[in-house]
Order: C-alpha cells, then structure tokens, then sequence
C-alpha cells in the first residue's frame, strides 16, 4: 500500500503560524513600548517646561509674580524719594523741628561747652540757652529750602540709579541725595540760616558768649567762631539723618508703601 504523504501547505502552515503570531506579538509589544516610553518623555518634557517657566518667574522674588519693569521701579523710586523728603522737611522745618527734637537738637560747639559751664556757675545761663535757642531757630527756617533741591535730584534720577537704590542698602537712597545735593544743601541753607541769625541776633549773642567766656575764648578756633557754618552742617546732617529714617521704613514695613507702585516694586525685590 503507497505511504500517504501529509498536505505540504498544511505542514507548512502548522508549523509557521505559531511563528507569525509570536512575531507579531513581539512587533506590538515593541511598539506599545515605544508608545508609552514617547508619552512618558513628552510628559517629563513638558513638566520640566513648566518648571523651568515658573523658575524664571520666580527667580528674583520666590513670589512667582513678574519683575517690575524699569519704568515701574524708576517711578517707585521716585515716590518712595519723595515722601521721605516731605516727611523728613514737615518733620524738622517747623517751630522745635530742631529745638524741641532731642534727636537732632543743636547744641553749643564743642569748644563752647567749658563757656557754657562758666557760665552757668556764675549765674549767666540764660546768654547760652538763649543762642542755643536762636542756632535752632535758623536751622528750622533754613529747613524747607532743601524741597526744591531734592524736587530736582528726584527728577533728574536716571533708570540705573532708581536699580542702584532698590537693590542697594538701607541707605541707598539717602546716598544718592548726599552726593547729587549736599554741596547744593549747604549753599542754600547758608543764606537763609544767615538771615535767620542777624534777625535773631545770633551772631552778635554767640560774640557775646564768647566774651563773657574770659580767658576761655582764646582757645576758640576760627572755624568755631563761623556759626552760620555750624549751623548749615547741623541743619543738612539732621536732614539726611531723617531720609534715612523714612527710607528704612519703607523698605523694612509694608504699611509705609502707601501706593500700589511702591508696594508692588519694593514687595518683589524687597518682599513683604
């Protein structure tokens, strides 16, 4: 009896259709691998986009708001100036601004002092409480002087310095008046403080104390001897002592940024 051979295509296809499955099983699961590992990779990508988008937001401040422009810190700056000014001129340019102000009140020269104990030993106090009295005076007259002199170191403030003082100390900003105005400070303070000082006669009491001072005024130097100058320098350090104070405050309290400006440029770089 012949020998039957099976079908060869059915041979073949028995034996080659588990291969096909398990080859393309092996495509599908490279490919969902490739899906997935895509996703995964656009998924990481986009969160460090993200990231790196809110980093840049909040690299100056960690309040994840925008910086303020230049503009926006120029005319903050110029605020912020501005009320220290007006607050530091209405503080000290009136009536005991200086004489009733233990802080900045001025007293007699140094060289004066021994005079001045003198004095009071033999009974003739009243001739130096009277000048110390009229040298204060004259400073609080001089006093409101300075507005319009800081009114254009205010305007002629550059967007760089408005930077510098932001970011700088404390102090920055009263630096800033102390070198584009001090000399402009003094030369007008001068001539008001001497106009105070003849029509007080305080130049003609301070030779008198220096007289009835004896033998002491000798040892008075002639740089002491020019009161109005002395007078002029207390009046502009007092001045500068107080911006100092009106910048730290806003710089160190948000309740003194009394404008949405101030508040927001000072906020970003200073927080509060």
């Amino acid at each position: 009896m012949p020998h039957k051979h099976k079908n060869p295509v059915c041979w073949h296809e028995s034996k080659l259709l588990p291969v096909q499955v398990i080859i393309v099983i092996k495509i599908s699961k490279i490919s969902v691998l490739l899906m997935v590992s895509c996703i995964y990779l656009y998924a990481c990508n986009a969160s460090l986009n993200e990231f790196v988008r809110a980093t840049d937001t909040m690299t100056s401040s960690g309040r994840g708001t925008a910086a303020p422009s230049s503009s926006d810190m120029a005319t903050a700056i110029r605020q912020a100036l501005s009320k220290g000014v007006e607050n530091s001129i209405n503080t000290l340019g009136k009536t005991d601004g200086f004489n009733a102000n233990q802080l900045v009140r001025i007293a007699l020269p140094d060289e004066l002092q021994k005079a001045d104990t003198l004095l009071r030993k033999i009974g003739q106090g009243r001739y130096a409480d009277q000048f110390v009295l009229t040298m204060n005076r004259a400073a609080e007259q001089a006093i409101p002087k300075a507005a319009s002199i800081f009114g254009n170191a205010i305007r002629q403030m550059s967007i760089q310095d408005a930077l510098d003082i932001i970011k700088g100390p404390d102090d920055a900003a009263t630096r800033y008046f102390q070198r584009t105005s001090e000399t402009k400070l003094i030369n007008s303070f001068r001539p008001a403080v001497e106009q105070a000082t003849n029509s007080t006669g305080v130049t003609q009491q301070y030779k008198s104390l220096v007289s009835k001072a004896g033998a002491l005024g000798q040892y008075i130097s002639e740089d002491a001897k020019d009161i109005d100058g002395y007078i002029t320098g207390k009046a502009t350090d007092a001045l500068f002592l107080y911006i100092a104070q009106e910048e730290k405050k806003i710089r160190d309290n948000p309740v003194e940024r009394t404008t949405e400006i101030l508040s927001k440029v000072f906020g970003y770089y200073l927080g509060g």
